[in-house]
């Protein structure tokens, strides 16, 4: 392992060393660094091409060096004229300009020990692509190594190539003389090139209509790179020293005879004895046999057959190639659309590229993102294009890896993300990306997510287009889960309100509760809480589909297993809210039955939970008198402290509810002092109370005639054991300082069913100061300080007729105090903390804002409601969709 790894080494080094001793001193080191050995071209594949970037401007290029070493073994006149042809290629080279020849960006330049020019980014040659390895680096490159050539960029190679012959005959008036896969060149985004004008001849007349060239005659001691590669070469150029445009058609079908042959031209030439193989060549050519084209496609089998022609006649021109059948290939004559864009108008641009997304999935996935993706992203330039184009980009996005969209999409959407002008383009932008914004949030990183792509979102919520706001609303929750939490609090919620709010479309109202419902999950209970629910009592319209959106949402909020809303927010602010809402004129029957159904299940639980913890309450309540009873150390203390008010109520009533039904204790023996009279009752109930101290001080006797006034503390009253007080079936019973005449008020209708409703207090210290110590009989007691608390008509009854009947249930009366949302939030006030259980499961069927049929809608609605909010012209569809 440890040879490998030092013959690797050695390996690098050497080729390092190479390409530094080669370049180092040729003057196009000054301008552009070099990079690594990629590919080899030019005749006989002499030239190294290496990828490149010019100092100044960063701009990717490909440098072509020549190491005049390759040449020692030759001798120095040989040396020269190999130079001085290579020489004579380049510069031929730098003086023409076309699209189908190879772009020079820097010319020759000479030094001691090499050749070099710089041209556009280049991949490699189609020689290296079919096979032809020389000259290249070790190891091999995988992108040469396993490239394969689709019949797309076959078909349209080859017409590339005839375009440029075609350009050369027609317009230079020049003949190539050594058209070969070593001087084709793919250039980094597949297009092909042709290059090595080593051997061109130009015409002697080019004014004349009948054209003339001279060429020489061949040589066969000269060095091979002093001549062209002959296996490529028109028959008459060696036998008759005589060549024409039609000479370079020859060529151009052994190139198209090789390129679905694997490389492989179609004779082999044996180059000591040029004449007579040429002589047998022209043999085979006059009857050529079909197992010689049989891997040639069928449709443009023939036109090889007439190019490989011994009469140069037969063989058709470059302007005839170019019109073939073979190359009206829907992929070729887009790629070469494409070529031609800077010809075309606006108007002719935008046609193309509406049709464009039916061609590109036909496309080969490396013709689309290296030779037409390039071409699209340069029209981001033109802001009015850019609607046209970005369909496209993202659609080649939808094919890249998250590494390939990084690397060349990416950086060309970052400032389409941010454009704004012209506004009509700017809107269609929009609505563009809003569709695709899975894609962006997918395989965009987080930090531009948060620069970029976000920023558009919130732009969209602001936008004052109706439809790039529903279609921004009706998106969000399709990727809310791809949002950090920070971002979604601090800047895409206080959006989505204010659009709510601000609006006067309908639709978007709807549309911002049914978003803010369908991305609940994704929020934590308080924040829901604390800017959620009280958000909804701001709307200020009162149309159906916007009271069923806020239903749905305090459902959703109120049956989730992550958020739930507590029984003391239930009391005191949704209750209220939905039973106002729920008696609007605007519902129809369902949906008021839709409301109804909440309610009550809100109700429910609010029940379930406040019962259970007053009978936990209750149990720990008496599990302490049991501690009590059973401990006679404790017997002195508690004769020195008087009992807690819960303990006496229950020793005068016992531990049944006041309706007689058990509520989670056993029954107690009744009390010596009970008696079926209520006014006994009261009088010994009284006289037990007014022994309490509520600082465990002495309280003076009230005087008679005077009111006590309240207790000025509203928490639980506290015994002198420290417990709350309470009667053994309520919570601690808590003293409220409005609408109480005397200090024990609230314990009258906690024990009386709120009965007692007069403020003033009648005298009961003739009735206790003259009691005697316990278990002493006494002398009845004066009753007719309580006659104020009951009219001569008013029956007596007894503690059971007092006492609630049944328990609340869907019928009760109880449930009528909700008549307004006012008077419930009234009546709930003051209630006491506590933890509210949440019942588990939620998903799309447990979410009404994905059960459009939980919306229903009245068969017919205004178009402009009584808050006077404008409907949008797809204001009906969208909540019939919506609500039902």
């Amino acid at each position: 392992m440890e040879s490998m790894l030092n013959k690797l080494k050695s390996t690098v080094t050497k080729v390092t060393a190479d390409v530094t001793s080669a370049v180092m001193g040729n003057p196009v080191t000054r301008e552009f660094e070099v990079g690594r050995h990629i590919a080899s071209g030019g005749p006989g594949l002499c030239w190294r091409i290496y990828n490149g970037t010019k100092k100044s401007t960063k701009q990717e290029v490909a440098v072509f060096v020549f190491d005049k070493k390759m040449v020692d073994k030759y001798q120095k006149f040989e040396k020269d004229q190999i130079v001085d042809s290579l020489k004579k290629g380049v510069q031929q080279l730098t003086r023409l300009r076309h699209p189908r020849l190879l772009t020079v960006q820097h010319p020759l330049e000479e030094s001691r020990d090499c050749l070099a020019f710089c041209t556009e980014p280049v991949f490699a040659s189609l020689s290296n692509v079919l096979g032809q390895w020389e000259n290249l680096p070790c190891p091999m490159p995988n992108d040469i190594k396993e490239y394969k050539l689709y019949d797309v960029e076959t078909k349209y190679g080859l017409l590339q190539i005839s375009e440029g012959l075609s350009f050369l005959h027609s317009g230079v008036k020049m003949v190539h003389g050594n058209l070969c896969p070593e001087n084709i060149i793919l250039n980094k985004s597949g297009a092909w090139k042709i290059m090595g004008f080593d051997f061109s001849i130009s015409s002697t007349n080019p004014s004349d209509a009948e054209l003339k060239y001279t060429c020489k005659e061949w040589e066969p001691n000269l060095p091979p790179l002093c001549l062209p590669n002959p296996e490529y070469l028109a028959p008459e150029y060696i036998l008759s020293v005589s060549c024409d445009s039609a000479s370079d058609m020859y060529s151009l079908g052994v190139v198209m005879h090789a390129v679905f042959n694997e490389g492989k031209p179609v004779f082999k030439v044996n180059k000591h004895d040029i004449f007579k193989s040429f002589s047998r060549q022209l043999d085979q050519l006059s009857s050529i046999s079909p197992a010689v084209l049989n891997k040639i496609p069928e449709e443009v089998r023939e036109h090889v057959k007439m190019l490989l022609s011994v009469t140069p006649n037969v063989r058709p021109d470059a302007d005839q190639m170019t019109k073939i059948p073979f190359f009206d290939d829907v992929g070729a004559v887009t790629l070469q659309y494409f070529d031609s864009l800077f010809q075309r108008d606006n108007l002719q641009k935008s046609q193309f590229y509406k049709g464009l997304p039916k061609v590109l999935p036909k496309l080969p996935k490396r013709v689309v993102v290296y030779r037409i993706l390039p071409a699209l992203t340069s029209e981001f330039v033109n802001p009015d294009m850019v609607p046209f184009v970005l369909p496209n980009v993202l659609l080649i996005a939808e094919e890249c890896t998250k590494e390939e969209y990084i690397r060349l999409i990416l950086p060309d959407l970052t400032p389409v993300f941010k454009q704004q002008e012209p506004i009509q383009a700017s809107n269609m932008i929009l609505l563009i990306f809003l569709q695709k914004m899975d894609l962006l949030l997918t395989k965009t990183p987080s930090e531009d997510i948060k620069n970029s792509v976000l920023p558009m979102v919130y732009r969209a919520l602001e936008a004052p287009s109706v439809q790039i706001q529903e279609l921004c609303l009706n998106i969000i929750p399709t990727f809310a889960n791809l949002i950090d939490y920070p971002s979604m609090k601090n800047s895409l919620i206080p959006r989505i309100k204010s659009a709510c709010l601000q609006t006067s479309s309908l639709a978007v109202r709807v549309n911002s509760l049914v978003c803010l419902g369908k991305i609940l999950e994704y929020l934590d209970k308080w924040y829901v809480i604390d800017e959620i629910l009280p958000f909804l009592q701001q709307i200020p319209s009162r149309e159906p589909a916007v009271l069923m959106g806020v239903l749905g949402i305090y459902k959703c909020t109120f049956s989730h297993k992550k958020l739930g809303i507590p029984k003391e927010h239930l009391a005191t602010k949704s209750l209220p809210h939905l039973v106002s809402l729920s008696i609007d004129n605007n519902l129809n029957l369902n949906q008021f039955n839709s409301f109804m159904v909440v309610i009550r299940d809100m109700l429910s639980r609010m029940e379930n939970e406040h019962k259970t913890k007053l009978e936990q309450l209750h149990i720990m309540q008496e599990q302490q008198r049991s501690i009590n009873i059973s401990n006679p150390g404790n017997q002195s203390e508690q004769t020195k402290s008087p009992p807690s008010s819960g303990n006496q109520i229950d020793d005068i009533f016992g531990s049944t509810g006041v309706n007689g039904k058990e509520n989670g204790s056993a029954p107690t023996a009744p009390q010596p002092n009970r008696t079926k009279d209520l006014t006994s009752s009261l009088l010994n109930s009284m006289t037990s109370l007014n022994s309490l101290s509520l600082a465990h001080t002495a309280r003076p006797a009230p005087v008679q005639g005077t009111t006590i006034p309240a207790f000025p503390s509203s928490g639980p009253m506290v015994g002198s054991m420290g417990a709350p007080v309470s009667n053994g079936f309520n919570p601690p019973m808590g003293f409220q300082t409005g609408g109480m005449g005397m200090g024990m008020r609230p314990c009258v209708p906690a024990l009386y069913g709120g009965l007692a409703t007069t403020t003033s207090t009648p005298n009961f210290g003739a009735l206790t100061q003259n009691q005697g110590p316990v278990g002493q009989t006494n002398k009845a007691p004066n009753l007719s300080a309580l006659d104020s608390l009951f009219t001569p008509s008013q029956p007596k009854v007894t503690l059971n007729q007092m006492g609630p009947k049944a328990t609340p249930g869907t019928n009760t009366p109880w449930l009528n105090q909700f008549g307004s949302a006012q008077n419930a939030q009234t009546q709930m006030q003051g209630a006491p903390v506590g933890v509210g259980g949440v019942p588990g499961g939620f998903g799309m069927q447990a979410n009404p804002f994905f059960s459009p049929q939980n919306f229903s809608q009245p068969a017919a609605a205004p178009s402009l409601n009584q808050s006077g909010i404008k409907h949008s012209s797809s204001v009906n569809n969208d909540l019939k969709d919506l609500f039902g």
